[in-house]
């Protein structure tokens, strides 16, 4: 089995990782860890470098459970979740887990949602933490 987690550090961290590594043990699943940057609007090297620490401690915690983990930064001018989704069709994907932030109906209309992207355009089983 194959598990795309869309990352970013927040209150949610700790719960997705606690889900994952239920879902990769049950399932002897390998974990895809990403991380999405739009790119193209010049990030920051502080940016950057943050992104990559906070992919490298999830890693971390993922490797010490003893599951299998690959991480990724992207930066490919795709929104985050144009992101995921494409990467997990790239790696096909059984399922993807997200987090989700509780917004009001007109945050979502201004703003989006990546996870809102990902269940309505995944091709696998989407699985949401809900803050």
């Amino acid at each position: 089995m194959k598990i795309v987690v869309g990352y970013k550090e927040s209150k949610l961290s700790k719960e997705i990782l606690d889900t994952v590594k239920q879902h990769a043990k049950a399932f002897d699943a390998t974990v895809y860890l990403i991380f999405s940057l739009e790119g193209g609007t010049g990030e920051k090297i502080a940016e950057i470098d943050a992104a990559k620490g906070e992919l490298s401690y999830a890693e971390g915690v993922l490797k010490e459970a003893g599951i299998n983990v690959e991480a990724e930064l992207l930066i490919r001018g795709l929104s985050p979740g144009e992101d995921i989704v494409e990467f997990a069709n790239d790696k096909e994907a059984d399922e993807i887990v997200v987090g989700v932030k509780m917004k009001s109906k007109v945050g979502k209309f201004l703003l989006g949602s990546t996870a809102q992207y990902v269940i309505l355009n995944a091709d696998c089983p989407v699985v949401t933490i809900k803050s």
